[in-house]
C-alpha cells in the first residue's frame, strides 16, 4: 500500500510505525474472512481492511468525524485479522495510533466520555474496585432484577500454598479479578506447588494497564506498565524469581507488549524487554513443568474450552491449554468457530453492549452444541461474560484442574 504521510508525522516514532505497517498491508481482504465485527454487520468499514484504510486516511490529513470513530470504537482489538493476514500486518498497533489521533480531533459526547473516565478509573484500582463490588455483593438480595444480574455473587477462596520450593515465579493479581475471583490465582498457586514451584505475591504491582490503555488513555496505561516494572524488579534480581506468571491472558498479553510500549524511554527500556522475556502464560509455566505427571487427575469430565483472543491471537498460544486438559483426562468437545471473539474484550461488553451480546451468544451456542460439564476459559473478562448468559457452569481451566487434582 503506498502511503503520503505529513513529513511532520514520519519524524515521530508513530509516525514511522505507522507508515511501515501501511505499507505491509497489499488489501487483500483475507482479514475480513475472520473479523467479528464484519460478520456481523458486513459492512467494509467495520473489518480491518475498512479501518485501515480509514486510518490511512487521517494520517494523511483527511477527515477525522464522529463516524470514523465510531467504526475504530467497533474493533475488539482481537488480532484474529492479524492471525490470518497472509502479509503480517501488525493491525493491533496501527489501530492504537489511528484511535489515539483520532480521539485528539473528535470530542465524544459528555455521557460516553463520562462513562469511559468512570471505567478507567475504577476497575484498574483493586483496592478501589473491590471494596465497591463487595458493598453491591451485600445488597445483591435488595436490587432490581436488572441490575442484580449484573452484581456476580461472591467467590469464595481458600489459602495461599507456605511449602518453599527453589522455582520461584511472580504471580501477577491482575485488578478485577482479584475481587470477581479470587479463587483463580489461588488455584494457580495450588498447582505450581504440586509441581514444585512456589508463587511469589507482590503488593505493590498495580493493573497492567490495558484497559487505560485502550480507552484513550495510553499514557496512563504506560505509566502503570512502569509502575508494575518498578514493583517487579527486587524480585527479579534479588529474589530469584525466573518468570511471571499471569493467569488472565488479556493482563498477559499486554505485559509482553512492554518491550515495545517503553522501547524508547532510556530508563526502562532494558527492564521493560526484560520483563516481557519473563511473561508467560500460566498455561506455558505448567505445560514446562518437569513433574506434570504431579497433576493427572482421574475425572472424564466433559469439557468445552473457549480460548481468548488474547491467548490465541494476542500471545499465539494455541492448542497448548487445550493439550493440557487432555493429557491430564478430561475430554475435550469441539467448537465451531473458536477462533471468535466472545464479545467480551476488556470494557468492550459495556462500551458496545448489543454487538458484545450477540457475539456472546453466537459463542454460547458453540460452547454448548456438545453439552459439555462444562466451560473452561483462560481470561477473567471471557468467564465473566459467558457466564451471563449460559446455566453451563464456566470456571477457569486452571481452576478445573486444581479441583481435579489427586
Amino acid at each position: 500500500m503506498q502511503t503520503n504521510l505529513p513529513q511532520a508525522l514520519l519524524l515521530t516514532p508513530e509516525g514511522r510505525e505507522a507508515d511501515r505497517i501501511l505499507r505491509s498491508c497489499v488489501h487483500c481482504g483475507f482479514c475480513n474472512a475472520t473479523c467479528p465485527t464484519y460478520q456481523l454487520l458486513g459492512d467494509e468499514l467495520d473489518g480491518p481492511r475498512g479501518r485501515i484504510y480509514q486510518i490511512k486516511n487521517v494520517l494523511e490529513g483527511g477527515r477525522a468525524g464522529a463516524e470514523t470513530q465510531l467504526h475504530l470504537d467497533r474493533c475488539l482489538s482481537c488480532q484474529a485479522c492479524e492471525t490470518t493476514c497472509p502479509s503480517g500486518v501488525e493491525y493491533h498497533k496501527l489501530l492504537n495510533i489511528g484511535r489515539a489521533v483520532v480521539d485528539s480531533r473528535v470530542a465524544r459526547p459528555p455521557s460516553r466520555r463520562w462513562l469511559r473516565w468512570l471505567l478507567g478509573a475504577v476497575l484498574p484500582r483493586r483496592r478501589l474496585f473491590t471494596p465497591l463490588l463487595r458493598a453491591g455483593q451485600l445488597f445483591r438480595p435488595l436490587l432490581p432484577a436488572g441490575l442484580k444480574n449484573k452484581v456476580p455473587r461472591r467467590e469464595k477462596s481458600g489459602p495461599l500454598p507456605q511449602t518453599r520450593h527453589r522455582q520461584k515465579i511472580i504471580l501477577a493479581g491482575g485488578c478485577v479479578q482479584a475481587g470477581l475471583a479470587p479463587g483463580i490465582n489461588i488455584a494457580a498457586a495450588r498447582v505450581l506447588d504440586r509441581l514444585g514451584i512456589e508463587t511469589l505475591q507482590v503488593r505493590e504491582e498495580s493493573c497492567c494497564g490495558a484497559l487505560n490503555y485502550h480507552l484513550d488513555s495510553q499514557d496512563r496505561g504506560i505509566a502503570l506498565a512502569r509502575r508494575n516494572i518498578d514493583a517487579w524488579w527486587p524480585y527479579i534480581e534479588n529474589h530469584g524469581a525466573t518468570a511471571i506468571a499471569s493467569s488472565a491472558s488479556g493482563c498477559g498479553a499486554f505485559i509482553k507488549q512492554y518491550a515495545e510500549l517503553l522501547a524508547h524511554e532510556p530508563d526502562y527500556a532494558d527492564k521493560a524487554r526484560r520483563v516481557s522475556a519473563l511473561c508467560k502464560d500460566i498455561s506455558e509455566i505448567v505445560s514446562a513443568a518437569p513433574r506434570l505427571q504431579a497433576l493427572r487427575a482421574k475425572t472424564g469430565t466433559k469439557v468445552a474450552f473457549h480460548s481468548p483472543c488474547t491467548l490465541q491471537h494476542g500471545q499465539k498460544i494455541t492448542g497448548l491449554v487445550e493439550g493440557l486438559l487432555q493429557q491430564l483426562g478430561f475430554q475435550l468437545t469441539a467448537v465451531r468457530d473458536s477462533h471468535l471473539c466472545c464479545g467480551s474484550a476488556g470494557t468492550y461488553s459495556i462500551l458496545q453492549a448489543d454487538l458484545s451480546a450477540r457475539l456472546r451468544a453466537d459463542k454460547v451456542a458453540a460452547l454448548t452444541a456438545e453439552q459439555p460439564d462444562l466451560i473452561a476459559t483462560a481470561n477473567i473478562g471471557c468467564l465473566m461474560h459467558l457466564r451471563t448468559s449460559t446455566d453451563t457452569t464456566v470456571r477457569h481451566w486452571i481452576e478445573v484442574v486444581a479441583e481435579g487434582m489427586v
